[in-house]
């Protein structure tokens, strides 16, 4: 693993509770395979870092956006905060490095896994809130999230011709469409 105060100075935090940065970075893998070493994983953290991280985007965007619908604001909200961008976010500032995990998920590519990267960034933001408040959180969070909140605000979403259908039938009491691959 990598040292922490490497990734401290990356997310511009000095912990005062360096545990709450450890756990945050333990995989579930990790714990299974070292107990007494780790009784606790991320999962906990990663909980409490995607509602901060909601909170703090949602916010963020509800200032920066002031001409959005509620619907709009939702589809901006759920680009920033989806398991791609986050593990986006992770690789860039080299979270994977960081990890601990089992040797089987080592084995498998753990460290630059969306799910594994994902999960520790949210952990992080929550190990940022539990530490130093929510304030230091979300200041930490813009300014990890500024390339994409950047990109989304100016530049929009993708549409996602499938759900939109989906969403337009829904509305109107249909069923849920069924979709069959008719050629690769």
């Amino acid at each position: 693993m990598a040292d922490p105060t490497a990734l401290e100075k990356t997310l511009g935090i000095s912990f005062n509770n360096a545990q709450l940065l450890e756990q945050a970075l333990v995989h579930s893998s990790f714990v299974n395979e070292n107990p007494a070493r780790a009784p606790k994983s991320n999962e906990r953290p990663e909980f409490l870092g995607d509602a901060v991280l909601g909170l703090i985007i949602a916010e963020e965007l509800y200032r920066s956006v002031p001409d959005a619908s509620e619907g709009e604001l939702t589809d901006l909200r759920a680009a920033l905060v989806r398991g791609d961008t986050l593990a986006r976010i992770a690789r860039a500032i080299g979270i994977g490095a960081h990890l601990q995990l089992g040797r089987g998920e080592e084995a498998n590519g753990g460290r630059d896994k969306t799910t594994n990267l994902a999960g520790a960034l949210e952990a992080v933001i929550a190990a940022v809130f539990l530490d130093q408040g929510f304030a230091a959180a979300r200041e930490c969070t813009l300014r990890l999230f500024q390339t994409e909140l950047h990109r989304v605000i100016n530049q929009g979403i993708e549409i996602n011709y499938k759900s939109r259908l989906q969403k337009f039938i829904q509305e109107r009491g249909g069923e849920t469409p069924v979709y069959y691959v008719t050629r690769t």
